[in-house]
């Protein structure tokens, strides 16, 4: 805990408003005086990636060969402006409303790759996405929204394919013609876990992130009352928040024995409870919806959360220290609502958003999340300028998963060597769901690989690399092995030549300053041999 984490627990204790202090340091145009300036070498940076209504992408209809390559192309631009201003996870609308993103034998193929539903674009877009992300250093989180399938009407496209048609038992209409599928029923749980179980068997994902596992907000008149058991000894809240987490130990259950790499997260409610000093407003994420998403993290049913913390001010800053204090050592990254900067869905300033980001880096928090990429990437009130040159100017590795057990680092690479711009090294035995490579360089030998500014890139796949833009500013390099739960390696340091001389010392410096002196020497005699 640092001296920012210290001032913000102390602030909540007095009860003194801490929207005061950023309201303050909003009216400075920078706000640096706040902010320390040091970056971690391990944090997640993330952004949700949304597909529904092709809100990010794609934005091409997938319908022939031509549209295909386009919406490909789409997708590898987004990916490679996420690259540029140092995203690590990228967490992909996989499963959207009972219908998903890749060929499966659950469900049918997603409306917007075509604009038909149950169309297929003709390729594999979840692959597609994967791929492109681990050519990028990128993590990809496949994103499965639970209950909400949709308007009964966007079911119907799908005919005989949907979910309402094979599991109606599944599945309740609310107000305004909403469907969800019911937490009451046990089976329900089954069903998810089925779609992630597909998931994690079939691709090479990094994790899957959980959204919308809740129940459905008051406005829908949703209930699944007539399923609680008369003999039931939990209350009806607390039957409903087991409902919740029967689904979340349920994925937990089928996804770790596959690949217990495979990072298990969801966005809960961005309150979790009313804290001591300051109320949700009605809008907590235990009593309102019936998630306890602090239990699953106790339980080691998640790994870690994307808390959607879409507030300002007393609506965030203390229930992000709740967060913190609730985390039972795992990485906690409070999603930002920075659509709020664009004009037409709110007023936020980037102030704001830049106090935010500020905080839950110096809590230690571990990270933050975007949502969307769109507002990212387009650059609202220059947020996507902030991310790349003040936040996130060098890579950085996700947190290792400490809490798993596996903690043994693997062996490094050996055979480091440098020819035509490209470094090779062998690559030592890979353990249970392979290795990546991370890249240091420095003007110091031997390169630290402590510090955040030395890392060049991350998770590379293949023993090698080619060195481009600031990779050719330094002199050495390293190179380190890293497993699938974060475990790195020690350096495999480049050979370094006896005779070359220290990097910190200014050559040219001390030769000027000498050849300098000489002259000026020679001028002194020079004037004496005349006088004579």
């Amino acid at each position: 805990m640092n001296y920012l984490h210290h001032i913000w627990a102390l602030l909540l204790l007095l009860n003194i408003p801490v929207a005061t202090l950023h309201a303050q340091n909003a009216e400075n145009q920078r706000g640096d005086f706040l902010y320390e300036k040091t970056h971690p070498l391990r944090e997640i940076r993330a952004v949700w990636l949304t597909t529904i209504g092709g809100l990010d992408w794609p934005r091409t209809k997938a319908t022939d060969a031509a549209s295909r390559d386009r919406q490909k192309a789409e997708l590898v631009s987004i990916l490679d402006n996420y690259k540029r201003a140092n995203i690590n996870t990228v967490i992909f609308q996989t499963r959207v409303r009972a219908a998903v993103l890749y060929p499966s034998k659950i469900e049918p193929w997603e409306l917007s790759l075509t604009g038909k539903a149950g169309m297929n674009p003709g390729y594999d877009p979840l692959a597609f996405c994967i791929e492109e992300c681990h050519k990028r250093g990128m993590e990809l989180h496949a994103w499965v929204v639970c209950i909400p399938i949709g308007t009964s009407q966007r079911q119907s496209g799908y005919g005989s394919a949907s979910l309402v048609k094979r599991r109606p038992e599944l599945v309740k209409t609310a107000k305004g013609g909403e469907m969800f599928m019911l937490p009451g029923n046990p089976k329900t749980a089954d069903y998810i876990a089925s779609i992630c179980q597909e998931i994690v068997q079939n691709y090479d994902v990094d994790g899957i992130s959980l959204d919308y596992i809740r129940y459905p907000e008051s406005i829908f008149n949703f209930s699944d009352d007539n399923l609680y058991p008369r003999s039931a000894s939990l209350s009806k809240a607390d039957w409903r928040r087991e409902n919740i987490t029967r689904i979340v130990r349920r994925v937990h259950d089928v996804v770790k024995p596959i690949k217990p790499w495979v990072k298990l997260s969801s966005s809960p409610i961005g309150k979790y409870r009313d804290t001591h000093r300051y109320s949700a407003g009605g809008w907590n994420g235990y009593n309102a919806v019936y998630q306890d998403p602090v239990l699953w993290l106790k339980e080691g049913w998640q790994d870690l959360l994307f808390p959607m913390m879409y507030f300002t001010g007393n609506n965030y800053y203390p229930f992000l220290f709740q967060w913190l204090e609730n985390a039972y050592g795992h990485p906690i990254a409070p999603g930002l609502g920075i659509y709020f900067l664009d004009p037409r869905e709110g007023r936020w300033q980037l102030n704001e958003v830049r106090a935010e980001m500020h905080t839950a880096r110096n809590s230690s928090i571990g990270g933050v999340a975007f949502y969307r990429g769109e507002f990212l990437t387009k650059n609202c009130k220059g947020i996507y300028d902030t991310a790349c040159r003040e936040f996130f100017p060098y890579p950085a590795l996700t947190p290792r998963m400490t809490w798993q057990g596996d903690t043994i680092p693997p062996l490094a690479p050996t055979q480091l060597t440098y020819a035509s711009g490209i470094l090779h090294w062998q690559a030592p035995q890979p353990p249970k769901g392979g290795l990546c490579y991370n890249i240091y360089g420095s003007n110091l030998y031997p390169v630290d690989i402590t510090k955040a500014e030395n890392l060049l890139a991350v998770n590379i796949r293949t023993p090698r690399y080619e060195l481009s833009g600031r990779d050719l500013k330094v002199h050495h390099y390293a190179v380190t092995a890293i497993d699938r739960f974060g475990n790195e390696s020690p350096a495999l340091q480049e050979v370094k030549p006896t005779f070359e001389l220290p990097q910190h010392i200014d050559v040219p410096r001390l030769i000027n300053r000498d050849l300098k002196g000489t002259q000026a020497k020679t001028r002194k005699n020079d004037k004496k041999k005349k006088r004579k």
